[in-house]
């Protein structure tokens, strides 16, 4: 694990608006680069002069990492109003990201609730081509809610069973209506020989989770991606515990055979 406390400069290279108050950024490191993250791990995002949150990876190659990041708060909304050409100060790859794929043999299940398929859409791109079935479910309060909504027809032409849903509907409005675990019926998998990838609002995870064991997926298959307030990003500082883990060292992936009894641990 990198230790380092100091930020690298990297560069807003593209930025893309997603929604009203989500952007993805685009960045290109200027003297130094992090190590080689995977998905599921974060970095910490340092807006000069304001302050730093984590910040999950939503994908990146050759050299340039991106992150899909919502304003909620002063630091946020300075990372999400950083133009092409501003500097940003990152640092990391932190924690433990999702777990491998594994083969040929295995259904990879992908469920999404709102800003939530951020850390995953990089599982998506990895599994294309390799999991024997690929299935994305994504669920959001409204339409413009939707993230990455440019690459959905990607991913099912390249061969994955992609499903959307929306709690409230709009005018124009044509799909499902309802939570993403309404869709779970309708996905086409193998509980047996699945793995399931979870990350969205706590209730929408726990949720999802205790539906997928009760259709037949071992709790140690499902993995979800913890959230607390973590401020180091190194496991020193304590803000992140949960029952027994630090979330930045420990998570923000576990299995839900860990994760549910930590459910129900409430921020201090």
């Amino acid at each position: 694990m990198n230790t380092s406390m100091m930020p690298l400069p990297y560069r807003v290279v593209d930025r893309r608006g997603e929604t009203a108050d989500t952007v993805t950024l685009t960045l290109e490191a200027r003297s130094g680069r992090l190590d080689e993250w995977s998905p599921g791990q974060f970095t910490m995002v340092y807006a000069f002069g304001i302050g730093e949150v984590p910040v999950s990876v939503s994908g990146g190659a050759d050299g340039l990492i991106q992150h899909t990041v919502r304003s909620v708060g002063s630091v946020t909304h300075a990372i999400c109003a950083a133009r092409v050409g501003t500097q940003l100060g990152l640092r990391g790859p932190y924690g433990h990201g999702w777990p491998p794929l594994g083969g040929h043999d295995v259904d990879v299940l992908v469920v999404a609730g709102g800003i939530g398929l951020a850390p995953l859409r990089p599982v998506v791109t990895a599994a294309l081509g390799r999991a024997r079935r690929v299935v994305v479910l994504i669920g959001a309060r409204t339409p413009a809610d939707l993230i990455f909504t440019d690459e959905y027809h990607k991913w099912r032409n390249a061969g994955a069973q992609v499903l959307v849903t929306v709690d409230r509907a709009d005018a124009g409005w044509m799909g499902h209506v309802g939570v993403v675990t309404t869709l779970l019926d309708l996905a086409s998998y193998t509980p047996r020989t699945a793995l399931a990838y979870v990350c969205g609002p706590e209730v929408m995870m726990r949720h999802t989770a205790r539906a997928l064991v009760g259709r037949g997926l071992r709790a140690r298959d499902v993995h979800v991606s913890l959230e607390r307030n973590m401020r180091c990003g190194i496991a020193l500082c304590g803000h992140c515990q949960l029952g027994p883990l630090l979330v930045c060292r420990d998570g923000p992936v576990a299995g839900f055979d860990v994760a549910e009894p930590l459910f129900e641990t409430r921020d201090l």
